[in-house]
């Protein structure tokens, strides 16, 4: 089931195929040419190319292949990884089916049941009852792995089982598109290959820790994972209740263009610009959205909303700096203070945040 995550990447979850079984690895490391005393000295081609090894060594015994039969007898396949005696994948890997089976790398398979999904963050737990010995839970990452970080996705590509992708952590901050026009933000972009049936799979840095939950991709080198981040927070509310509750503002924003601080007479490109404010929203009555328009160079643009210019202590500059406050920092019923430009002036308003309705 290949779905749109953008312009430029496709879901990669579900594909049909088979499980390809584990090839059996040397158990040294490889060893560089030896000095005129005998010792050896790793060249660092060698040593770099161990560590890769051994994170996929250290990462591929928690990865498991997921498939999903539905009620009307179609099957899709994605990946997952252990984690807290669970098996965390994506929402549109389990999306429409009713039975699932898990493969693990010494061909165990499990049957298992979803637990929880939540559609806005793309993640979903399932449970097996008994795990492997072997599947030992992954770790996240404590802190967001920075652009440059090498890393391996994991997972089973086209149904090819125990198989990894190298590349590096190509962006950080990213947004995909989720249900309701929400998106899912802090999304970790890497270069590394994703092909359908990666969905679900671990994004790990070389000491196989989880940098991100991969999503999608699309191309030769770009591709999306949700970040550990939002994962530490999503997955463990789906585990313990089976379900998460993401804050809502009920608010339509638009970035800031340099033709929109024109029309609005604002001191800088920087900022969320509030375009419409949802009726009976949190936001409703405290937030002012558009009240008209005018044409810059040829091009319609709204007026006279509000410019979103902090939250709490948190500046913010860019549209995705709001959406990953507000879901990395906040929870509903959370009262925070909006720091705004509203008609040439500064001022901070007071929001008590609600609950994102069902999609």
């Amino acid at each position: 089931m290949l779905g749109a995550a953008g312009t430029t990447a496709a879901l990669a979850g579900c594909a049909s195929g088979f499980v390809g079984s584990t090839a059996d690895q040397p158990e040294d490391p490889a060893e560089g040419p030896a000095d005129g005393d005998g010792s050896t000295n790793p060249d660092p081609t060698a040593t770099r190319e161990n560590r890769y090894t051994e994170a996929y060594r250290a990462t591929t015994p928690s990865v498991a292949v997921v498939r999903a039969y539905g009620p009307d007898g179609r099957a899709g396949q994605g990946s997952g990884f252990v984690y807290d005696g669970h098996v965390v994948t994506n929402q549109h890997v389990v999306e429409g089916a009713d039975t699932f089976e898990v493969g693990f790398a010494r061909q165990d398979w499990r049957e298992g049941s979803v637990v929880g999904a939540d559609v806005y963050s793309d993640l979903a737990v399932i449970e097996v009852g008994s795990l492997p010995d072997y599947a030992r839970p992954l770790s996240f990452v404590e802190r967001e792995a920075p652009v440059g970080t090498e890393v391996l996705a994991v997972g089973a590509p086209f149904g090819l089982g125990q198989s990894a992708s190298a590349g590096i952590v190509s962006g950080v901050d990213r947004s995909l598109p989720a249900a309701n026009n929400f998106v899912i933000p802090d999304a970790v972009q890497t270069d590394a290959a994703a092909n359908p049936g990666n969905s679900g799979g671990p994004l790990v840095d070389l000491d196989a820790n989880v940098v991100g939950v991969v999503n999608s991709g699309g191309g030769d080198n770009i591709a999306f994972a949700v970040s550990a981040a939002l994962s530490t927070r999503v997955v463990p509310a789906l585990v313990e209740t089976g379900e998460y509750t993401h804050s809502f503002m009920g608010v339509g924003l638009r970035g800031v263009t340099p033709l929109l601080a024109e029309a609005n007479d604002l001191p800088a490109v920087s900022g969320a610009y509030v375009a419409s404010v949802r009726e009976d929203a949190p936001s409703e009555g405290v937030l002012q959205g558009s009240t008209g328009s005018t044409t810059v160079n040829g091009v319609e643009v709204p007026t006279g909303g509000d410019v979103v210019v902090g939250l709490d202590e948190t500046p913010i500059e860019a549209l995705n700096d709001l959406s990953i406050y507000l879901a990395l920092e906040t929870s509903p019923g959370d009262e925070i203070a909006v720091r705004l430009i509203r008609d040439g002036s500064r001022r901070t308003v007071s929001l008590t945040l609600g609950e994102r309705p069902d999609p």
